[in-house]
């Protein structure tokens, strides 16, 4: 007896284990994910650049430990640290901000 195995998408998966988009459990959890794939942009540009965390750090302002904290954990820094430390990278930074249908980009 053969035995067939349904084959899901990320995204039902997620719903399935997570919940469904829209519900508090699933906006944090992606929320979450966004934060630290931008600690790891972050981390990954100051490599190209060749920068130390204390050089990025002298370059904004903040203590390496700042560094390092943003680079692991971007939720609780505020954009106006996170456009300074692109910056001080020469990184190009958008924002894609969604408010009901509608669709806001910020350059």
């Amino acid at each position: 007896m053969t035995t067939k195995k349904k084959m899901m998408t990320l995204d039902q998966l997620k719903s399935r284990d997570i919940g469904k988009i829209g519900t508090k459990e699933r906006d944090k959890y992606e929320f979450d994910l966004k934060m630290e794939i931008l600690g790891e942009m972050i981390k990954s540009v100051r490599k190209e650049r060749k920068l130390t965390q204390e050089q990025l750090g002298k370059l904004i302002g903040v203590q390496k430990s700042q560094i390092s904290k943003l680079e692991r954990n971007t939720k609780n820094v505020t954009i106006e640290t996170i456009l300074k430390v692109f910056r001080a990278l020469k990184a190009n930074v958008k924002f894609s901000v969604e408010m009901n249908q509608s669709k806001f980009k910020v350059a």
